[in-house]
C-alpha cells in the first residue's frame, strides 16, 4: 500500500498535473479570497470565499482523479494491479489517500491568506476563528468525498477526458442540487434533495458549529464509492 502511495504521489510531479494543480488551486484561491475578503471592506465574509472554494473543485478534482485508474486502463498495467501481492482495498486506499494527500496539503497552504485576516483586522478578535477552522474541516470533508467520487468514476473507464468529463457533471449536480432545491414546491422532493445534498451540509461549518451528523455524511461517501471502486476491481480479478 505504501508502495503504491509514494507511486502516484510521485506521478503527479513527474506530469505537470500535479503541479497544474498546486498552480491553479493556489491561484484562485488567492483571487478569491482578495475579492471575497479584501476588497469587500466591512462587508467580508470568510463564508463566501470557502464556498466559491468548494464550487472550483467542479474542476480541480477531476484533475486529481481522472488519471488514478483509468491510466492504468490504458497503460496496460491494471493486470499487474490485480495479481500483485498488494489487497485489492490496500491498492484503492492508497491511491485515494494520494489524491487526498495532495488536496490537503495545497489546502492548508492556501490557509496563509488568513494570516492577512488577523494582521489587519479593524478590531481585535474580529475574525472568527471558529468559523475559520470549521470551514477548513468542512472543505476537507467534502474534498475527500468528492476524490472518492472521481476515483470510482476513473474506473469505469480507460479514457481520462471521459472520467473527468462524468466527474465535472456529477460534482456539478451535487452541488447545484442544494442549491436550487428551494425552488422546488413538493416538500418532500425538497427535503430528500437536501438530505443528499453535499452543499446543504456545509453551512453548520461556517458558524464553527461541528456538525457530527454532516461529518459521518461525508464519511459515508467516501467509505461507499471507495466499496464500490473495490468492488469493480474484484470482479475484475475473478473475470
Amino acid at each position: 500500500m505504501i508502495a503504491i502511495f509514494k507511486r502516484e504521489m510521485r506521478a503527479y510531479f513527474v506530469s505537470p498535473v500535479g503541479y497544474i494543480f498546486v498552480t491553479v488551486f493556489l491561484l484562485v484561491a488567492g483571487a478569491i479570497f482578495t475579492f471575497t475578503n479584501i476588497t469587500a471592506g466591512d462587508t467580508a465574509d470568510i463564508s463566501s470565499y470557502f464556498m466559491f472554494i468548494i464550487f472550483t473543485f467542479i474542476v480541480l478534482i477531476p484533475l486529481l482523479t481522472m488519471r488514478l485508474l483509468s491510466e492504468e486502463k490504458k497503460s496496460k498495467t491494471e493486470q499487474m494491479l490485480l495479481t500483485s501481492p498488494v489487497s485489492l482495498t490496500g491498492m484503492i486506499f492508497a491511491k485515494f489517500f494520494a489524491a487526498f494527500t495532495l488536496f490537503a496539503a495545497t489546502l492548508l497552504i492556501s490557509c496563509f491568506n488568513f494570516i492577512v485576516l488577523y494582521k489587519y483586522a479593524a478590531t481585535p478578535g474580529q475574525t472568527n476563528t471558529a468559523g475559520l477552522i470549521g470551514n477548513v474541516i468542512s472543505v476537507l470533508l467534502i474534498g475527500s468525498a468528492f476524490i472518492a467520487i472521481g476515483l470510482f468514476i476513473s474506473a469505469l473507464t480507460e479514457n481520462q477526458l471521459t472520467a473527468a468529463i462524468i466527474s465535472i457533471t456529477t460534482i456539478l449536480f451535487l452541488l447545484l442540487s442544494g442549491v436550487v432545491s428551494k425552488n422546488i414546491g413538493n416538500t418532500v422532493v425538497r427535503y430528500v434533495i437536501d438530505f443528499l445534498s453535499i452543499f446543504s451540509r456545509f453551512q453548520a461549518f461556517t458558524y464553527g458549529i461541528f456538525d457530527i451528523s454532516s461529518v459521518i455524511y461525508y464519511a459515508s461517501i467516501v467509505v461507499i464509492f471507495l466499496f464500490l471502486t473495490i468492488r469493480i476491481y474484484e470482479m475484475k480479478r475473478w473475470q
